[in-house]
């Protein structure tokens, strides 16, 4: 779908990708731009509409579509993570809060905006994933679960949503320079990058997108013998 004269509505877009996501849309002739935010006076940025969405509170994600019924394209970009293993302690506390929000969160979003979506010749879901839905690390094992749960949601939105003409595009990307990533000593993406390079492939009618070079080379590894995600990152 074309970004000119579409209603976008984004997670988390007070900030990080969500924020550039937010820029983006706004220079490729987005009608209009809902800015989702657990604080709306968080979002500052000119030219969008800031609404009220926590993504794990479902009173306010109904109340979200039946506001902004007019959007044709949802952006699932709110996500949290922490650091650690699946042993570590506190990592059950940790799991089922990363899930809330980086599975049930989209589940809940998308839901409700699908009627919203078919009421408008079925539009677009943008789910941002991470190379974490592929393969795992002892920093961020728990996290990684919850994309790859979010990676399964991805595929199966997609399927659900054919019939109604609802494109669903998975965005999987390394690090990027956010908040989210502050004190990782890893290359790092820009948001501006990954931003350019989804909204291009949304455009083109794209169903997955890897946003940069270190994705590229962890997707054609997981078909490699032995698969990447079976090697110690370690080594």
């Amino acid at each position: 779908m074309k970004l000119h004269n579409a209603t976008v509505l984004i997670t988390g877009a007070n900030r990080g990708i969500g924020l550039a996501f937010a820029r983006e849309a706004l220079a490729r002739g987005a009608r209009k731009v809902y800015a989702g935010a657990r604080k709306p006076a968080s979002v500052t940025l000119p030219g969008v509409e800031p609404i009220a969405l926590d993504v794990n509170d479902p009173e306010q994600v109904a109340a979200a579509a039946r506001h902004a019924g007019d959007v044709t394209l949802v952006i699932n970009n709110a996500g949290v993570a922490s650091l650690g293993g699946f042993l570590a302690e506190g990592s059950i506390d940790a799991a089922r809060a990363q899930m809330e929000t980086n599975f049930f969160g989209p589940l809940r979003v998308s839901q409700a905006f699908a009627p919203v979506l078919a009421s408008h010749g079925g539009g677009a879901i943008l789910n941002v994933l991470s190379i974490a839905s592929w393969i795992n690390s002892p920093m961020l094992s728990v996290y990684g679960a919850s994309k790859s749960a979010a990676w399964a949601l991805t595929n199966g939105l997609r399927n659900d949503l054919r019939a109604q003409g609802t494109q669903v595009l998975g965005l999987h990307m390394g690090f990027v320079d956010t908040d989210l990533t502050r004190g990782i000593e890893m290359p790092k993406a820009t948001p501006e990058d990954i931003v350019r390079r989804a909204f291009d492939a949304l455009e083109v009618g794209a169903e997955e997108v890897l946003g940069d070079e270190l994705t590229q080379q962890v997707k054609r590894g997981l078909s490699a013998e032995p698969g990447i995600y079976l090697r110690d990152p370690r080594a």
